[in-house]
């Protein structure tokens, strides 16, 4: 019998493809898992990791979800109506803990037949002309993650850990094993590497090189004080307004 989050998770997916199948095409493709039985990065196991991480999970996502994301939502979704046609939300295939995808949510940022070409994925550069006037507003503030505490309540992410990417975006770096390690655990809203600055495009192998390397730092060191700081430091960010947020 299937355990209660499973299920809530089962539940949860069916709903969001039900929403979005109409109006956006859905990428069916799966990347393949392979373990690397010669990894030297060992996810770090603890009380926290195994018990207090998700507790904190559910907590704070209920939190967000009931007293922010209420009022939050329309307001948002009012603003991305008057500045361009298309649904609020945006739902994208990313890949989740051990390559298993999922369906990640945020509010829409881009113009609708843009995004509506999943299957044509297209990193989001600087000064990108498919990003709305709103859509910049949200991505420089971060606001346009706010729907992922939904995932973070279904289980398929966590308030931190290594930034999920869409699976045509994975399948180029697939083959590496060092890249592939980064979703030994699940990804998170935020992390170690988009506070240090590693987010945004990665046009260059040494951008992913270097968000690589702080993800398997934060999987080696994972801690309720580091979890903490690194949560703090994002709300920082998006109160300033990341200038590397496109």
């Amino acid at each position: 019998m299937m355990n209660r989050s499973t299920s809530l998770r089962e539940w949860s997916h069916s709903l969001i493809y039900e929403a979005v199948k109409e109006s956006n095409p859905i990428d069916d493709d799966s990347l393949e898992w392979v373990h690397d039985s010669e990894w030297s990065l060992r996810p770090r196991t603890s009380i926290y990791t195994l018990v207090g991480k998700r507790c904190i999970d559910v907590f704070v996502s209920l939190l967000i979800i009931l007293f922010v994301l209420t009022w939050l939502i329309p307001i948002i979704a009012l603003f991305i109506a008057f500045d361009s046609p298309g649904p609020f939300y945006f739902v994208q295939r990313r890949t989740g803990v051990k390559g298993r995808p999922f369906f990640c949510l945020k509010f829409r940022t881009m113009t609708y037949v843009a995004v509506s070409a999943e299957l044509e994925f297209q990193q989001t550069l600087k000064f990108d002309c498919r990003v709305t006037r709103v859509g910049q507003f949200l991505r420089r503030t971060n606001l346009d993650e706010m729907l992922q505490f939904i995932n973070v309540l279904v289980g398929d992410m966590t308030l931190v850990g290594p930034r999920p990417h869409a699976l045509a975006h994975d399948a180029t770096h697939w083959s590496s094993s060092a890249y592939r390690a980064r979703y030994l655990v699940k990804p998170g809203i935020t992390g170690l590497a988009q506070i240090r600055g590693a987010r945004g495009a990665t046009i260059h192998p040494q951008s992913m090189n270097h968000r690589v390397r702080y993800d398997h730092l934060y999987i080696n060191k994972q801690t309720f004080v580091l979890d903490m700081k690194i949560c703090v430091a994002t709300v920082m960010s998006t109160l300033q307004g990341d200038t590397n947020a496109w």
